[in-house]
């Protein structure tokens, strides 16, 4: 079949990369991707802000189905859109993804259905938020309530990094309509990780444990980025995932079915672990990134057969299969990211790091110009590498990272410190 992938970054790399070996996967297209992508299929010039375009290129090319991997996307309705048409399309729809891009809604939705969580209250008023923020214990979480590139919490150390983040999200649009509305919530100490699930609106098969660095620097350091790379899978007790399973996805499917909105596509709650037992930080509706470039390097089932079993709501008929490895993702960013950088710079180093054949790089913000790969995103490569011990894939990720040279190339070296809770 024809398949179209939603998306530009290095999660629609690792998914073009997995999808492309599939013996289901006929033509392959890919809007908008990008230098690594075009490799594996044919890069879209498609207006993706506007379903009906993706609709008529989708009927165009008879695509068989259709992956709308990033968030953004799966808020403006485009599953919606597509399933309308008669095309089959991977990913929640604009109600079930509320989830992700209504904070204040999944917070209210985890008390309503006994989903254990930090205790919170929203705003949109920016006295009032104020006001409840100088009463909280420091450290206090703010969060705005909408989609911000994974950039929109703060941990506010004092009162006046408080006001300063309330009056940037609220007062001062830094996120424009997605920061008018914030939900401040109790600092939770303990291990954060990212648990995956493949979902079909009643059954869900839960991905191995893996652990997101999402700081900028060593350490835990510096303010919030898209992600700083990935280790999977994260070594957790026997019981875990069975426990994270009944009392945070299974609620989930059951109280978006009790509504009217089954949630189909990928479930993806930020976890806590913490002395008071799992605490979920938020929901994201879709593959996380970097997670999906390492989770790509450990499936071993058809992913294809995966993602239609979750559009037709036969998860159940499906055994997925991973393998016994560890993998490693470094990413390499832009000099200044998160915040403004630079780009346009040449990337030299690739075929030398993948000639380890453990190695993948997949491209999240680059371009080609003039036959030369360069520099277009904050994150700009990632770099992933298996092997069978936690220690030989943190290894061989390390020696292919340095492989790799771009102006301003920055990255974090302690990715893979602690592979366990």
């Amino acid at each position: 079949m024809n398949i179209l992938i939603i998306g530009g970054g290095g999660r629609e790399h690792a998914l073009a990369w997995k999808i492309q070996q599939s013996p289901q996967c006929e033509a392959l297209y890919i809007a908008p991707g990008n230098a690594g992508i075009q490799t594996l299929g044919e890069n879209v010039v498609l207006d993706i802000k506007d379903n009906q375009a993706v609709v008529d290129f989708a009927v165009a090319k008879n695509i068989g189905l259709a992956v709308v991997a990033p968030d953004d996307y799966l808020a403006q309705g485009m599953v919606d859109a597509l399933t309308s048409a008669g095309i089959k399309a991977f990913g929640p729809t604009k109600a079930a993804a509320q989830l992700e891009w209504s904070k204040a809604f999944a917070k209210e939705f985890m008390k309503k259905h006994g989903i254990p969580t930090a205790q919170s209250e929203t705003f949109s008023s920016f006295d009032t938020a104020l006001e409840y923020a100088r009463t909280q214990t420091l450290p206090v979480v703010i969060k705005a309530d909408g989609l911000a590139l994974g950039k929109g919490v703060v941990i506010a150390q004092t009162y006046d990094e408080a006001e300063a983040t309330l009056r940037s999200f609220m007062a001062e649009a830094k996120f424009g309509a997605s920061g008018k509305t914030v939900v401040i919530e109790e600092f939770l100490e303990g291990s954060e990780i990212s648990i995956h699930a493949f979902c079909d609106g009643k059954d869900a098969v839960l991905f191995p444990v893996s652990r997101d660095h999402k700081r900028v620097g060593d350490g835990n350091t510096g303010p919030n980025t898209g992600g700083m790379g990935t280790i999977a899978p994260v070594l957790v007790p026997d019981w875990f995932l069975n426990v994270v399973k009944q009392s945070v996805v299974m609620p989930v499917l059951k109280g978006m079915n009790d509504t009217g909105t089954p949630f189909k596509g990928i479930l993806y709650p930020g976890i806590m672990v913490t002395n008071q037992g799992i605490k979920v930080i938020e929901f994201n509706t879709r593959f996380g990134d970097p997670e999906c470039e390492s989770y790509m390097r450990i499936l071993e089932s058809d992913l294809v057969e995966i993602l239609l079993a979750c559009v037709d709501g036969t998860l159940e008929n499906v055994n997925v299969k991973w393998s016994d490895d560890s993998v490693t993702t470094v990413m390499l960013a832009s000099k200044g990211y998160p915040e403004a950088y630079e780009k346009g710079f040449e990337v030299q180093g690739i075929n030398d790091a993948e000639a380890d054949s453990s190695v993948v790089v997949f491209h999240a913000g680059t371009a080609t110009k003039e036959g030369n790969t360069v520099t277009s995103g904050g994150r700009v490569l990632g770099v992933s590498a298996t092997g069978k011990t936690p220690e030989e894939a943190k290894k061989k990720a390390y020696e292919a990272a340095d492989k790799i040279h771009f102006e301003g190339k920055q990255n974090r070296a302690d990715i893979g410190a602690f592979w366990a809770l």
